[in-house]
């Protein structure tokens, strides 16, 4: 029960915040928990995230992403389609967790998209006042929040997975 609370408070909410720092991460991630057996979703209409070719193409995106973050032209993840982007799937992603504890899927949804919120903006704020103050160039503090995305990920999946 405790384990399972705290997948809800903290878990999913996690994996919405990974979201919000890279899009694709979290699910990228999630794929691999599914496709590995860790994620228990067969059965279930998010069993489609245990099929391997899944867990490459978000992986691929999520590679995509971290590149792409690099680039001078990337529009802010505070944008409307980069943030609407982030909410879609984070609400995804809460969702197929929700589902795989055998939840209702509309309050992992909404943890999950809160999270991604939360980490967009947080994310964004932090990036520019590190760069600010430490007056380096950008892309170390963004290979660190990339980092900090996969770990987050990875560590919201080990607390769903029990």
């Amino acid at each position: 029960m405790a384990v399972a609370m705290m997948s809800w408070l903290v878990a999913i909410p996690l994996l919405g915040l990974a979201t919000g720092l890279r899009t694709f991460t979290s699910m990228a991630v999630l794929c691999w928990y599914a496709h590995l057996g860790l994620l228990p979703v067969d059965g279930t209409w998010a069993a489609w995230t245990a099929r391997p070719w899944i867990a490459i193409a978000f992986t691929v995106l999520a590679v995509g992403e971290y590149v792409g973050d690099k680039l001078p032209r990337t529009p802010n993840r505070t944008a409307p389609a980069p943030l609407i982007a982030r909410v879609v799937v984070g609400g995804l992603a809460g969702s197929i967790c929700a589902t795989a504890l055998n939840g209702p899927g509309l309050e992992g949804v909404l943890l999950g998209a809160v999270g991604a919120l939360l980490g967009a903006f947080a994310g964004f704020m932090i990036r520019r006042s590190l760069v600010e103050k430490i007056g380096c160039a950008d892309w170390p503090i963004a290979l660190t929040e990339d980092a900090v995305a996969i770990l987050t990920a990875m560590f919201a999946m080990h607390v769903v997975t029990g």
